[in-house]
C-alpha cells in the first residue's frame, strides 16, 4: 500500500520568500523513506485561515490523497491559525495524534504546552498539524508515524484493516514517549486504582515545601 502524501508548508516569511522552507522537505523526506509514501503535491502558503482552508479543502476533496501534513501557524502568536482553517474542514477529529505528540514534545519543553495542533478527518482523508520548525517536525513526526498506516488502511476500508487493529505485530520495536518513572527531587508514592476494568498505577507528585500536602484516600 502507498499512502498519498500532500505536504503543506504555512509561513509568510517563506512564502514572501524571505525564508526558505525547510520544514517541508524534511517532512518529505521523513515520509518517503519511512513510509514508502508518495508525495503528490507540496506547496508553500501564508498565514491566512481562507487561504489554508481552501488549500486543505481542495487537495482532501480531490480523491488523490490520503494523508495531508501541514507544518507551521500552530502556536499562540495572533498569525497562527492553522488550527482554525484546519477544524474548519475537518469533519470528525482524531485527538490521539496531537495529544501523543504533545506529551512527547513536553518532556523535551514546556513549549509544549503552547501547541494548538489540530488533527482530523476529511472524507477518507487524514489530516495534521506539525509544528513549524524542523526540530520540532521530525521529533512530532516520528511520533505518530507508527499510526499512520493503520489509520489510512481503514480510512480506505482496505480488506483486513478493521481485524487488524488490534494487532500491534507491526509496531513491535517501536516506542513512543518515555515518561518519567521517579522523581528525584520530590517524593513519590505509587497509587493504584481500585477500578474493576483495569488495574493502573499513578504517581502521586508531593512537593516538600507544603507541610499541609496530604495522599487522597
Amino acid at each position: 500500500m502507498t499512502i498519498r502524501v500532500g505536504i503543506v508548508t504555512i509561513s509568510d516569511r517563506s512564502a514572501r520568500g524571505e525564508r526558505p522552507d525547510a520544514s517541508g522537505p524534511l517532512i518529505r523526506d521523513i515520509v518517503t523513506s519511512k513510509l514508502g509514501a508518495e508525495v503528490v503535491l507540496a506547496v508553500v502558503i501564508p498565514d491566512d485561515q481562507r487561504h489554508i482552508q481552501a488549500t486543505l479543502e481542495t487537495w482532501a476533496d480531490g480523491g488523490t490523497m490520503d494523508l495531508i501534513l501541514t507544518t507551521g501557524g500552530t502556536g499562540v502568536a495572533p498569525r497562527d491559525v492553522t488550527p482554525e482553517a484546519t477544524r474548519a474542514v475537518i469533519e470528525r477529529e482524531t485527538p490521539g495524534l496531537t495529544e501523543a505528540m504533545r506529551a512527547a514534545s513536553l518532556l523535551k519543553t514546556p513549549h509544549a504546552m503552547l501547541s494548538r495542533a489540530v488533527a482530523g478527518i476529511r472524507g477518507r482523508t487524514l489530516i495534521v498539524n506539525l509544528p513549524g520548525s524542523p526540530k520540532a517536525v521530525q521529533e512530532n513526526l516520528e511520533i505518530i508515524l507508527p499510526a499512520i498506516p493503520h489509520a489510512v488502511e481503514l480510512l480506505r476500508e482496505e480488506p483486513g484493516a478493521e481485524e487488524r487493529h488490534g494487532n500491534s505485530e507491526e509496531l513491535r520495536g517501536t516506542r513512543g514517549p518515555v515518561l518519567p518513572t521517579s522523581c528525584p527531587e520530590l517524593p513519590c508514592v505509587p497509587r493504584s486504582s481500585p477500578g474493576s476494568f483495569a488495574r493502573l498505577t499513578t504517581r502521586w507528585y508531593i512537593s516538600p515545601h507544603s507541610p499541609r500536602a496530604t495522599l487522597p484516600n
